[in-house]
């Protein structure tokens, strides 16, 4: 499941799902982290894991062998139900259904076909990518200092009170000027308005206000 309530099976996504998010990561975000010594990226409700491996995946395009080193990606999830989330993520191994969506040049790039229909990640990706578990209702960070922090189809499972909180927690443990992305379908609460930018009109990515 996503990082809510535990009232729900985690279900399986799909690689490259949100093309327009990632494109505005690969164009906006990237170049303004690009020149920090460590880039942390937290990916809030990383369900099986195909979120923050496509991010991985344009990281690693935009940033090259030796500047994706640079680079750690933080996934969660609160998984109550699914005890398998572990497994299945370090394993890397999904099914052809899953990254039917992936360029073919970046399918045969940065997975390893097994036969039967499944896919296995390389290991350059997993490396880069640290899966725990976690309760977005504690409203206590991972880490802080991120300079991209995602979070897509769970702020939508959580009253408007515990959003505005969550979000707010986001906020202080980004980096002067780093960067929000959430779902298409959600709207920044105007109480927040004040604490983040707009960057572009179609997309839900938002730039930490100084």
């Amino acid at each position: 499941m996503r990082g809510d309530s535990g009232s729900r099976a985690m279900a399986f996504t799909y690689f490259f799902r949100d093309m327009s998010a990632l494109q505005a990561i690969k164009g906006h975000v990237i170049p303004r982290l690009r020149s920090y010594r460590y880039i942390w990226v937290w990916d809030a409700g990383c369900a099986m894991g195909p979120e923050p491996y496509s991010l991985a995946i344009i990281f690693r395009e935009a940033l090259g062998y030796y500047g994706f080193k640079r680079v750690k990606i933080f996934a969660t999830d609160l998984d109550e139900e699914n005890r398998r989330f572990g497994q299945i993520i370090a394993k890397a191994i999904y099914p052809e259904q899953s990254v039917k969506r992936i360029p073919r040049e970046l399918l045969n790039k940065y997975f390893i076909n097994k036969g039967s229909g499944l896919y296995r990640i390389s290991d350059e990706l997993k490396r880069c990518i640290v899966f725990q578990r976690h309760n977005l209702r504690s409203l206590e960070p991972v880490r802080t200092n991120f300079g991209l922090i995602v979070c897509k189809n769970v702020l939508l499972h959580f009253k408007e009170r515990e959003r505005i909180d969550i979000i707010k927690m986001f906020h202080q443990c980004l980096i002067p000027g780093g960067f929000f992305v959430t779902e298409q379908t959600q709207q920044l609460p105007m109480e927040l308005s004040n604490l983040f930018m707009r960057v572009l009109p179609n997309v839900q990515l938002f730039q930490k206000l100084q």
